[in-house]
């Protein structure tokens, strides 16, 4: 009797499942390094025992027949991490947190734990990066102490597993799951394997229980959650924290939300005690003395919150051959564009020009509807004149000097007039030639009329 050879042994990509008989280094579906691994044996335990009889809670029913029912939330006792989940935490929600070093995830985690003990609520925060002592000096200086909130260090995560069965909590996080490792799984921490055993787990026992656990991930050089895709796909929530380390400006956005929407932005400040939020940040990306030639105020839509910005320009004459463009908080290339369209539709040159543009605050500002903000900003500098104070622009400039709509221009325009602008310079200008023209007459008429030097 000839026996059966052994089936040989598949290697599958853990980003996208592309399988091989021989082992490589570079996946040939996705092209990234080191993620092919072989594949456990198929025992074929199915085959043997066969399909399983749904019970009657689980029994499959017509769509029509089932109740729409908007999952029940509860608030983290943080406004603005509330908004970007629309609305608060989902019992059993499985939501992921991901951000640059030092950008303060563990910080906001911390308070959002705080908050949620102070509500009543048993927290237990496990940190696999921190050692007690540390977590407990940073909650003494931003005020996050609590009885209700349960902190542990550990990096095992059966033993994690025995914190949450032994505390009973009602919200569990997990800095980070990079740092807590199965010893089913082989391999060290971090490794493709051992991330998606670790999210599975944990968002198995969130289904199960209805235990809503936050999971803090980490990053890669190029911003991207580190580990397998898979673990984008499990969680319900993908949340994204980030800022510049120069500023003291946090946001938050969600890029994944089963319970909600996706174009909401949280805006937080760190501080000294920690991290506050801004409810209203309208007056963090204006300056606050007179206005100067070379200054233009832009409504920026981040989500559904329309804020103003402030660009700032400054052009210095050049004798090199090509002048230098110095941009900050905006599109570089964008800005290249806008000075081509002023030079040859406006007739005002730049090529002649140190050209630096910037905003104010360290936000950014990369959206088309800079673009008439930048335009006259650039001119304000080049030809001597200031926006009044009560003036903003938006819209988008074609190649043809023409100003094109922009996306929910009318919830922009009454955001400005919320905050007291007068006056919107956009697509009713029609042309940059006539828009600049409207700002300059609107400047001369309010110096006459005042007698005072412009804005």
């Amino acid at each position: 009797m000839a026996t059966r050879k052994p089936a040989p042994p598949a290697y599958v990509c853990t980003e996208c499942g592309w399988t091989t008989a021989k082992w490589v280094g570079r996946c040939g579906e996705c092209q990234q390094w080191g993620t092919v691994q072989e594949q456990a044996a198929q025992t074929g335990i199915l085959r043997r025992i066969g399909p399983t009889a749904p019970t009657a809670e689980r029994a499959a029913r017509p769509i029509t027949q089932i109740t729409t029912q908007d999952a029940p939330r509860r608030s983290s006792g943080v406004g603005e991490f509330d908004r970007v989940l629309g609305g608060g935490i989902v019992p059993g929600a499985a939501i992921l947190l991901s951000g640059e070093p030092g950008v303060g995830k563990s910080t906001l985690l911390l308070e959002v734990a705080a908050q949620a003990a102070r509500g009543g609520r048993r927290v237990l925060y496990a940190s696999a990066e921190e050692s007690p002592g540390q977590v407990r000096l940073r909650a003494e200086r931003t005020g996050a102490l609590h009885d209700e909130l349960y902190l542990a260090s550990e990096t095992d995560l059966a033993t994690i597993l025995g914190h949450i069965d032994e505390v009973k909590p009602q919200l569990v996080i997990v800095d980070s799951v990079q740092t807590v490792s199965s010893s089913l799984i082989d391999g060290a921490a971090g490794q493709p394997s051992q991330v998606r055993e670790v999210a599975a787990t944990l968002i198995r026992i969130a289904k199960d229980r209805d235990l809503p656990i936050i999971i803090v991930g980490h990053v890669t050089k190029d911003g991207q959650v580190a580990g397998p895709r898979v673990l984008e796909h499990l969680v319900d929530v993908v949340c994204h924290f980030e800022g510049d380390r120069q500023t003291s400006l946090r946001f938050i956005r969600a890029l994944k939300n089963r319970f909600g929407p996706t174009d909401e932005v949280g805006c937080f400040e760190m501080t000294g005690d920690g991290i506050a939020e801004v409810p209203d940040p309208s007056g963090l990306f204006l300056s606050q003395g007179a206005t100067e030639p070379g200054t233009c105020v832009a409504i920026s839509l981040e989500g559904r919150r329309a804020l103003p910005v402030e660009v700032q320009a400054l052009t210095v004459p050049s004798n090199a051959p090509n002048p230098r463009r110095i941009v900050h908080g905006v599109d570089s290339s964008r800005v290249a564009m806008v000075l081509a369209i002023l030079e040859r539709r406006a007739n005002i040159k730049t090529s002649t020009l140190d050209v630096y543009v910037s905003t104010v605050g360290g936000v950014r500002f990369t959206e088309p509807a800079a673009d008439l903000a930048i335009a006259i900003a650039v001119a304000g500098s080049i030809q001597q004149f200031s926006v009044p104070r009560t003036v903003a622009a938006v819209g988008e400039l074609s190649l043809a000097g023409e100003i094109r709509p922009v996306t929910q221009a009318a919830q922009r325009r009454s955001e400005a007039a919320r905050l007291g602008y007068e006056q919107v310079v956009d697509d009713r200008s029609k042309t940059l030639r006539a828009a600049l023209g409207d700002v300059r007459a609107r400047n001369t008429s309010r110096r006459s009329d005042h007698d005072v030097p412009p804005f």
